[in-house]
C-alpha cells in the first residue's frame, strides 16, 4: 500500500511520511475523498482554520508542489495528484491506500458472517483491524482533518465490536477479555463494547467479574452525562445476575469423642467475610483465643458455632459449649460453677472435682492437655467472668461471644459484629420462610428485613411469624412493622423477643448509664458526638464521654466514627420506649430544648462564620446555655455541618413537632448556608417549608419573610424559578409593610437574580438598581459590594460587556476595601468573563484560573462550575476542542454534586459543543437531545435555544431543512429572552438559504 491513514500518515510505503505540518494536513485531506476533488476552499479552511492569509491560494499550491516532489523522491507517479480549477484529488489505485483495503476486507467479513461462515468471518475481521497503527491520522490536529478521522475511528471500533461478536460465538471468549478490557477503559462510553466484555468474563464464569464491569459503566454514564445505560445493557445486567453460581456451602462432618455443641443452625447465612477472615486467623496466624461481641440479636452464638463446626476437624478430640448467662434473667455464672460445667462435660466425675475455684481451673487446664479441642464460652458477662476458664495449650481453639467489649482480656483477637448487609438479610428471610415466598414478593422482603434493621434475631422472629401465619403475604407483615406501629411488639415469638434481648442488656447498666441512653433516644436519627450527650443531660464532657464508653462497648449504641454515636433503629424505638415510660414529660421537654439548643447555637456560630458578609443573619440569640460545648463543636468548622447533616433536618421536624417554632425556623435558617452551597437542595426546601409553616404558626412577618426568602433559593438552584419569584414578591411586599430596608434590600437582590436566571432581563435591572440605591443609602458596603456582583452577571447576560466590566471593577475596588475575598475573587471571575467576550482569551484565562483555585479552596460547586465552563469555552474558540470537553467534563462534575439542575444543562450544552468541534457529531447530537428534553421539562428558555441550536449545528451537513427547523425556533427562543445569542443564530440561517 502506497498510503497509510489508518494511523499515524505514510506515504510510499514502509515508515515514509511527509514532515511539513501544511503539506500533511493538505495529503491528509486529499487521502480523505481519495478519487473526488476537493475544493481550494476547503483545504483552505482545513489548514488555516478561521485566519486564512490573503496568499492563501498560493500558498496551497506551494504546498501540492512539494509533495509532488516528495512523491518523486518516493517513486510514486508523478500524477498521483490531480489538479482542477475547482480544487485538487488524488488518485489510487484498488491497494493503494489502506482505508480502502479496509473497508473492502470488512464487507468480505460481514458477508461470510451473514452467510453462516463463521471462522471465515472471524480471520476477514482480524485481517481489517490488522491494518490499524492507531488513531486515523494521529498527529494531526486540524479541526476538519479530525473530524473526518474520527469517523474512520468510529468504523474501526464497530468493526471490532463485530468481530468479537462472531468470535463470542466460536467460543473465544478467554483469549477476547483482556483485548475487550483494553477497549472499555479507552471507550468508556461504548455499550456494546461494554456489553461484551460483560458476556466473555460471564462465559468464563467471572460473573462477579462482569457485574463490577457493568457498576463502574453505570457509575460512569452517572458521573460524565447523568443517564443511565441503555436498555440493552440493563437487560444483559438482568441475564448475569440470574446465572450467578449458588456459593457452596462448607461440608459439614459428624465428629465422635466429646461433642457438646448446640446444633449448628441449618439455615446460618451471611458473614461470610467475618467467617472467612476468623478461619483464616485461626488455621494462618494461631489466633487461639475468638472474642465475638456485639449487640444483642446480632448471632454472636450462632456464627461463634458455626465456626467450630466448620473447623470441627482440625479439633477432633472436644467441642464444648457453656452459656455464661452473662445478659439473661439469671445471675452470670461464678467461674467455679462454669468450671464444674465444663469439667462435667469432658467427663470428670463430680467427687473428683476440687471445691476450690484454682485448683479446679488447674484440673481443667490438665484435662484440655494434649486435647485438640473447641471451647465456646457463650454470653459472657466480663473479662473477669472469663479469664480462669481460659485453656493454656496451645492445642485449644477458644471462642467468646459476649454484648459488652472485652477489654484487657489478654490474647484475645476482637471482632466486634455490625448488622448484616441487606442481601445478607434478605437471604437469611429466604431461608426462614422459604426461598419461593421472598422471589415472589421481593420488594416486601427487602422492607421487612430494613424494619427489622438488618438484626438476624428480629429477622427470624419476623419470618417466624410468617412461617406460622401462611395466609400472610410479606407485605402484610411489612405494613405491620411500619414507623409508629411498635414494631418491637411485632418482633416476638413464644418466649422469645427482640425487646426482651435488649431490657437484658438494659438492666446491666448503671443508673447514670440508663438515664443518658434513654434520653439520648429524644436525637431524631444520624449520628451525634459526645458534645450533645453531654449537652442533653447536662453533664461536664468527660462524664459524659465516660457514659457514653459504657453504652458503647455495651453495644447498646454504636460508634461508626470516632467519638460519633448513633443507635440501631430497633435499639432507639427500644430507647424511646423507656423515655416514654421513665422520663416525666417536663424532664423531656427540658432535655429537648437543650438538645435543640446546641445544634442552634453551633449552626449560629458558623454561619456567622462562612456566609458572604453580605448574607450573614441578622438572627441575634442569646448566650447559649453550654457554651463550652458549643465553642469546641464551632471549631470543627464546616465538617460539623457534614457530620450533622441528616441530623438537622430532622431537628428542624422534632422541633416543629414539639411546639419549638421559634427554634424551629432558626435552625433552619442557620442550616441554610450549607445545605445551598453542598447542594443538598431537596433537604433544603423541604427543612424550609417545615420552617414556614412554623413562623406562619408564629404570626411573626420578619420570620416568615426570612423563610420565604431562604426556600425561595433552594426552588431556585433547582431551576423552579417561577416558584422562587413568586416567594420572593411575597417576602418582598411583607418587607416593605414590616419597614425593613434592608430586608427589603436583600430580597430584591435576590429577585433580580431569580428574574435574570429566569432571563426576564427587565424586571431583574430593575430590582437590582433598586436593592443597590437601597442598601447605598443606608452606607452598608458589603450589601453594595453584593448588589454589584449581581448587576455585573446580568448585565453581562444581556450582552452589554463594556457596562458589565465597569461594575465588576467597582466591585473589585470596594470588596478589596473591605476585605470581602469572595467578593474579591467573585469580580475577578466576572472580569474574566467579560474579557474572554470582548475577545481577550489571554487576560480572560489568567483571571478565570485564579478565580477557580479560590472556588475550590471554597469548595464552592457551583462556582467552581462555572469557572470550568468559562475556562472550556476559550479552549474551544482557540481551537482545542479536546481541552475544552476535559474542562467541562468537570464543571458537570461540580454542578451536578452542587444540586444545580440548570447548570448541569449548561454543562451539558458546552460539551455537546465540544464533541461536536471534535467532529464527534453523534455523540454530540444526543447529548443536545437529551439537554432539551429536560430544559423543556424545567422550562430552561436559554438552555433549551442553546440545544436547538446544537442540534441544528449537528444537522446542517445532513439535513438541512431539520437544521434550519431547529434554528428557527432557537431563534425564537433567544428573542423571546432578548439573549445576545440570536444574533450568530440568525447568521447561521442567512448562510444555510
Amino acid at each position: 500500500m502506497r498510503f497509510g491513514i489508518l494511523g499515524p500518515l505514510r506515504v510510499g510505503g514502509g515508515e515514509s511520511t511527509v514532515t511539513a505540518g501544511r503539506d500533511r494536513v493538505v495529503l491528509a485531506m486529499l487521502l480523505l475523498r481519495a478519487g473526488r476533488l476537493v475544493p481550494v476552499e476547503e483545504l483552505i479552511d482545513a489548514v488555516w482554520e478561521e485566519n486564512p492569509p490573503a496568499t492563501a491560494r498560493a500558498q496551497l499550491q506551494t504546498c501540492v508542489s512539494r509533495l509532488r516532489r516528495r512523491f518523486a523522491e518516493l517513486q510514486l507517479p508523478g500524477d498521483v495528484i490531480v489538479t482542477d480549477p475547482v480544487g485538487y484529488g488524488i488518485r489510487t489505485a484498488p491497494d493503494d491506500l489502506d482505508a480502502e483495503v479496509f473497508a473492502r476486507t470488512v464487507e468480505a467479513a460481514r458477508a461470510a458472517a451473514v452467510t453462516g461462515r463463521p471462522a471465515e468471518a472471524g480471520e476477514r475481521f482480524r485481517a481489517a483491524l490488522a491494518l490499524w497503527r492507531g488513531p486515523a491520522l494521529g498527529g494531526i490536529p486540524n479541526r476538519s482533518v479530525r473530524r473526518r478521522a474520527q469517523t474512520l475511528d468510529e468504523q474501526r471500533l464497530t468493526v471490532l465490536e463485530e468481530c468479537v461478536e462472531v468470535e463470542l460465538r466460536l467460543g473465544r471468549a478467554a483469549e477476547l477479555i483482556g483485548e475487550l478490557a483494553e477497549g472499555v477503559d479507552r471507550h468508556p462510553l461504548r455499550e456494546r463494547l461494554r456489553g461484551q466484555l460483560m458476556l466473555a468474563l460471564s462465559s468464563v464464569g467471572r460473573q462477579a467479574d462482569a457485574l463490577t464491569v457493568y457498576r463502574e459503566g453505570r457509575r460512569f454514564y452517572a458521573d460524565e452525562l447523568g443517564i443511565e445505560p441503555g436498555a440493552a445493557l440493563q437487560e444483559l445486567h438482568q441475564r448475569v445476575l440470574a446465572g450467578d453460581l449458588a456459593v457452596t456451602r462448607p461440608e459439614e462432618r459428624s465428629f465422635t469423642q466429646v461433642r457438646a455443641l448446640p446444633r449448628s443452625i441449618s439455615d446460618f447465612t451471611g458473614r461470610q467475610e467475618t467467617l472467612g477472615r476468623l478461619v483464616k486467623e485461626i488455621e494462618e496466624d494461631d489466633a487461639r483465643i475468638q472474642l465475638l461481641d456485639g449487640m444483642a440479636g446480632s448471632g454472636k452464638t450462632t456464627l461463634a458455632v458455626h465456626i467450630a463446626t466448620a473447623l470441627g476437624d482440625r479439633y477432633p478430640d472436644a467441642h464444648l459449649f457453656i452459656d455464661l448467662h452473662g445478659h439473661s434473667e439469671r445471675a452470670p455464672l461464678p467461674a467455679t460453677t462454669a468450671l464444674a460445667a465444663l469439667l462435667r462435660q469432658l467427663g470428670v466425675p463430680g467427687d473428683r472435682m476440687p471445691a476450690d475455684t484454682d485448683e479446679r481451673a488447674a484440673l481443667w487446664r490438665s484435662q484440655l492437655s494434649g486435647r485438640r479441642a473447641i471451647v465456646v464460652l457463650d454470653n459472657a458477662a466480663s473479662a473477669a467472668q472469663v479469664a480462669p476458664l481460659l485453656p493454656s495449650g496451645r492445642d485449644t481453639l477458644t471462642l467468646i461471644t459476649s454484648r459488652r467489649r472485652l477489654v484487657g482480656l489478654d490474647g484475645g483477637k476482637p471482632t466486634s459484629l455490625a448488622v448484616l448487609d441487606p442481601e445478607e438479610a434478605v437471604e437469611l428471610l429466604g431461608r426462614v420462610l422459604g426461598p419461593d415466598r421472598v422471589a415472589a414478593e421481593p420488594e416486601a422482603a427487602a422492607e421487612v428485613a430494613s424494619r427489622c434493621g438488618y438484626l438476624p434475631l428480629a429477622i427470624r422472629l419476623a419470618g417466624a411469624r410468617l412461617v406460622h401465619r401462611p395466609r400472610w403475604q410479606i407485605h402484610d407483615l411489612a405494613d405491620r412493622l411500619a414507623p409508629g406501629r411498635d414494631t418491637l411488639t411485632k418482633l416476638s415469638a413464644g418466649e422469645r423477643s427482640v425487646g426482651q434481648a435488649f431490657s437484658l442488656s438494659y438492666a446491666q447498666l448503671e443508673p447514670d448509664q440508663q438515664r443518658m441512653f434513654r434520653l439520648l433516644a429524644l436525637h431524631p436519627e444520624g449520628s451525634f458526638d459526645d458534645r450533645v450527650a453531654a449537652a442533653v443531660v447536662d453533664l461536664p464532657l468527660p462524664e459524659a464521654q465516660s457514659l457514653l464508653d459504657n453504652l458503647a462497648d455495651s453495644h447498646l449504641v454504636d460508634e461508626p466514627a470516632l467519638g460519633r454515636f448513633r443507635f440501631h433503629d430497633l435499639m432507639r424505638e427500644y430507647a424511646q420506649q423507656l423515655l416514654e415510660t421513665s422520663e416525666t414529660a417536663a424532664s423531656r421537654r427540658s432535655a429537648t430544648v437543650r438538645l435543640l439548643d446546641h445544634y442552634l447555637h453551633v449552626a449560629h456560630a458558623l454561619a456567622n462564620q462562612m456566609e458572604p458578609v453580605a448574607s450573614r443573619s441578622a438572627l441575634v440569640l442569646p448566650e447559649p446555655p453550654r457554651a463550652d460545648l458549643v465553642q469546641k463543636s464551632a471549631a470543627d468548622g464546616a465538617a460539623w455541618f457534614d457530620a450533622n447533616r441528616a441530623a438537622l433536618p430532622a431537628l428542624v421536624r422534632l422541633a416543629a413537632a414539639e411546639g419549638q417554632l421559634e427554634r424551629c425556623w432558626q435552625l433552619a435558617r442557620t442550616s441554610w448556608f450549607h445545605l445551598f452551597m453542598s447542594g443538598h437542595l431537596d433537604e433544603l426546601v423541604d427543612v424550609h417549608t417545615v420552617a414556614l409553616r412554623a413562623a406562619e404558626q408564629l404570626g411573626d412577618a420578619g420570620a416568615i419573610a426570612t423563610v420565604q426568602n431562604y426556600l425561595s433559593s433552594g426552588y431556585f438552584r433547582l431551576g423552579r424559578f417561577a416558584e422562587a419569584i413568586t416567594l420572593m414578591e411575597v417576602a418582598l411586599r411583607l418587607r416593605q409593610q414590616l419597614g425593613d430596608r434592608r430586608g427589603e434590600a436583600t430580597v430584591r437582590r435576590n429577585l433580580a437574580v431569580a428574574y435574570g436566571a429566569n432571563w426576564q432581563l427587565a424586571p431583574a435591572l430593575v430590582h437590582s438598581a433598586a436593592a443597590l440605591a437601597l442598601v447605598s443609602a443606608r452606607d452598608q458596603p458589603a450589601e453594595v459590594v453584593a448588589m454589584l456582583n449581581n448587576q455585573a452577571i446580568l448585565l453581562m447576560a444581556w450582552g452589554r460587556y463594556p457596562e458589565s466590566r465597569r461594575v465588576s471593577r467597582r466591585q473589585l475596588s470596594l470588596a478589596r476595601e473591605i476585605g470581602d475575598m469572595s467578593a474579591l475573587w467573585n469580580a475577578l471571575g466576572h472580569l474574566g468573563a467579560v474579557r474572554a467576550r470582548l475577545g481577550d482569551y489571554a487576560g480572560a484565562r489568567r483571571f478565570l484560573r485564579l478565580t477557580l483555585q479560590f472556588k475550590r479552596r471554597q469548595v464552592n460547586r457551583f462556582g467552581e462550575g462555572e469557572v470550568l465552563n468559562e475556562l472550556g469555552a476559550i479552549e474551544r474558540i482557540l481551537g482545542r476542542p479536546e481541552a475544552a470537553a476535559t474542562l467541562h467534563r468537570e464543571a458537570l462534575g461540580a454542578v451536578t454534586k452542587s444540586g444545580d439542575r440548570t447548570g448541569a444543562c449548561v454543562s451539558r450544552n458546552f460539551l455537546a459543543r465540544a464533541l461536536l468541534d471534535q467532529g464527534d457529531v453523534t455523540s454530540a447530537a444526543d447529548l443536545y437531545r437529551r439537554v432539551l428534553a429536560e430544559a423543556v421539562r424545567m422550562g430552561a428558555r436559554h438552555e433549551q435555544a442553546h440545544a436547538l441550536d446544537g442540534i441544528a449545528r449537528c444537522l446542517r451537513d445532513t439535513d438541512p431543512a431539520a437544521a434550519r427547523s431547529h434554528w428557527i425556533r432557537a431563534l425564537d427562543l433567544f428573542r423571546q429572552i432578548e439573549s445576545p445569542d440570536q444574533h450568530e443564530v440568525s447568521r447561521l440561517l442567512t448562510e444555510l438559504g
